[in-house]
């Protein structure tokens, strides 16, 4: 009887590990390890969160899959402020972070091999896992005229601001991707996580009527209070759009087990109900944004799109990983752009989520020189 090859085996190498030699380079720096590499939140959680955490503590049966009456309301309210959409006729689901529903999309939505799941060219790795994890097939292109008449296309992601590279989708393209699918019957994934960071340019929800023209039919857009509100440790997600979809994806968590904590829904109502705290945190980004930007560019870096979002999308017109050393000799550990697709195999993302005392001490560190 033979067995199966692990599921591991469809899946590359984890992305972060593959930083490991650059980083202990960096962290052998004399003033030690600049991280801006990953992206993770170094600020505070704001106080009402938390407080709202601890009040919802005491929660000893289990919690709803679909979220309670009040997280929903808190869901749909902000997404008719920030995306321009209307309630009515809104699905709406709470998710454990924003990266799960990603992963899982595909296999919640029944992909698998046949299928076919468009993500952009250069692109957030986990569109791909999410691909091979169901058995489909990834296709990268930014233009899906390219893609001709393929009935296979099951699914199709689409990000704005985009990470990496910042770039902001104009409401146009956005429309006629989603013609594009609706006449094939496919979805529509649009990974929104840094809509509130607009920056050069203001990004544009699929969920809006210049998008989707007020019908939510095959559209979803994930979201995420990882980078709004300093939750990436409290995995507190959520996912809007097409009513008849999240009620499918909401039977499927239902058998497995895919629930936010009680506390965790708690306190995301307090938080998507407070903009404060939100402001105060973009404005913490757009500072560090232009001190990174004019140090990356006095040290001779390209700085391409990059018109929203949390990082700067750089190059020396060299090769990533080049790239990658010079600044580890310097203390500073940067993402390969190879992380997100072979076009981005020239250029590497820095990331906003440093300490301001560490964000002051790049232009430093790449005025000096790395250390003898």
């Amino acid at each position: 009887m033979s067995r199966s090859a692990p599921v591991s085996a469809r899946l590359p190498e984890f992305t972060w590990d593959t930083l490991d030699a650059a980083a202990a380079t960096a962290a052998a720096h004399p003033d030690g390890l600049i991280n801006l590499s990953m992206g993770t939140p170094v600020d505070p959680v704001p106080p009402l969160i938390r407080q709202a955490l601890a009040d919802a503590s005491d929660a000893p049966g289990y919690p709803l899959t679909a979220g309670t009456p009040a997280l929903r309301d808190a869901i749909a309210a902000w997404v008719a402020r920030a995306c321009g959409a209307g309630v009515d006729g809104l699905g709406v689901l709470p998710t454990i972070g924003s990266k799960e529903l990603v992963a899982w999309l595909p296999t919640l939505l029944g992909l698998g091999p046949g299928d076919v799941v468009v993500v952009p060219t250069v692109a957030y790795p986990t569109y791909e896992d999410g691909a091979r994890l169901a058995g489909a097939t990834t296709v990268r292109s930014d233009s899906l005229t390219a893609l001709g008449p393929d009935p296979r296309v099951r699914l199709v992601w689409v990000n704005s601001p985009g990470n990496p590279t910042g770039r902001v989708l104009p409401a146009a393209h956005l429309r006629k991707v989603v013609e594009w699918a609706r006449e094939r019957g496919a979805v529509v994934a649009s990974d929104e996580c840094y809509l509130p960071l607009g920056w050069d340019a203001e990004p544009v929800s699929v969920l809006s009527p210049q998008v989707c023209g007020g019908d939510y039919a095959g559209v979803l857009a994930v979201h995420s209070l990882s980078k709004r509100s300093n939750l990436a440790g409290y995995r507190a997600g959520f996912v809007a759009g097409d009513p008849a979809l999240v009620a499918e994806l909401l039977k499927v968590r239902k058998h497995a087990g895919m629930i936010v904590p009680a506390p965790v829904q708690a306190a995301m109502v307090a938080a998507l109900g407070d903009q404060a705290h939100a402001d105060a945190q973009r404005e913490r980004y757009r500072v560090r944004r232009e001190k990174l930007r004019a140090a990356f560019t006095g040290a001779g870096f390209t700085v391409e799109h990059s018109e929203a979002g949390l990082y700067l999308w750089l190059t020396r017109d060299e090769d990533c990983w080049d790239t990658v050393d010079w600044l580890a000799r310097r203390g500073i550990l940067v993402a390969a752009g190879v992380f997100y697709g072979p076009a981005g195999a020239r250029h590497v993302r820095v990331a906003l989520t440093e300490s301001d005392a560490h964000v002051d001490a790049v232009t430093a560190r790449l005025k000096g020189g790395a250390p003898a």
